[in-house]
């Protein structure tokens, strides 16, 4: 039972009103958050439908470094299900310090090559018409949970590199990444965890669906064949700082998947956060959230 808890929580997270008030995250409602933001949902960033974006802008910009920041955030699910609409509670501590937010969808049940490129074509877009939007794109922080902590990685680690065949608009400049529980490295192994965890999680989904529909093969692909899609294949010194949050109870994103990477960014421990604890699952609880963005907004005072 613990295990089909876990699943619904993390590949369709909702949210649910006694579990944000509970984390003590959400300081504004919805309306004193409408109230203080110009935002425009659904935007439309490519030709797909899938391919929507909610941005918040803030009407009264103060002078402090942190607001100066733009944060794009994407959903989890696998690559295959969610919807922006599910992460408030990620948001909504960007919100509440005046932050600009970049909510996004991506393309879904299209493999993990198209659903990442979609994050350079969506800043791509707010870049040729910033003119409307008025982003500060020189300062982004990236970030996102599972799948969407994946996509954040992978391009923001990426933006530097000329191997990566999406790259960014050059005035584009990625100020750090924020990743909760998604995968860094050994695609190959969340992809068979997927494909040979047989559960029902809706009437229409199977868990082995979306290990099925995370790359576009017959069957396991190779750890070679999929390098270009993992984020370690990236890592430089020259990257921007990395915050990495998981939890050794994790089910979905097995803790051995990380190991490497995190010797790579604990070379620079001032530079980089790892947040671990052995008890943590793949999705934060009220608390382990609560004292995540507190940790997160020290590492973002430091950029």
């Amino acid at each position: 039972m613990k295990r089909i808890i876990l699943t619904f929580s993390i590949l369709v997270p909702f949210l649910n009103p006694a579990y944000t008030q509970a984390s003590q995250v959400v300081e504004k409602n919805i309306e004193e958050t409408n109230s203080t933001y110009s935002i425009n949902k659904d935007v439309l960033y490519g030709v797909d439908n899938q391919q929507k974006m909610d941005i918040y802008i803030s009407k009264n910009p103060n002078k402090s470094k942190t607001s100066n920041f733009t944060v794009v955030f994407l959903h989890g699910g696998g690559w295959y299900i969610s919807d922006k609409t599910d992460v408030q509670k990620y948001i909504q501590p960007y919100l509440n310090r005046g932050i600009n937010v970049i909510n996004l969808n991506y393309r879904l049940k299209e493999g993990i090559a198209t659903a990442s490129e979609d994050l350079t074509i969506a800043l791509n877009y707010l870049q040729e018409n910033n003119s409307i939007y008025h982003c500060n794109l020189k300062q982004v922080i990236l970030s996102g949970f599972s799948s969407g902590g994946h996509i954040a990685s992978l391009v923001g680690l990426s933006a530097n590199n000329k191997s990566y065949p999406f790259p960014l608009h050059k005035k584009i400049k990625i100020a750090a990444i924020v990743n909760f529980a998604g995968p860094v490295d050994h695609l190959d192994v969340v992809e068979k965890t997927f494909m040979d965890w047989d559960m029902q999680i809706t009437n229409t989904i199977n868990v082995k669906d979306i290990g099925n529909a995370m790359f576009p093969s017959n069957g396991y692909v190779s750890k070679d064949s999929i390098t270009s899609l993992e984020p370690i294949t990236y890592f430089d010194k020259n990257d921007p700082p990395f915050f990495l949050w998981h939890g050794g109870n994790d089910d979905q994103i097995i803790p051995s998947t990380f190991v490497e990477f995190i010797d790579l960014i604990k070379k620079d421990s001032k530079k980089n956060i790892e947040v671990f604890e052995q008890n943590y699952y793949h999705s934060p609880k009220p608390l382990e959230l609560k004292e995540a963005y507190e940790k997160i907004f020290a590492f973002i005072d430091q950029l």
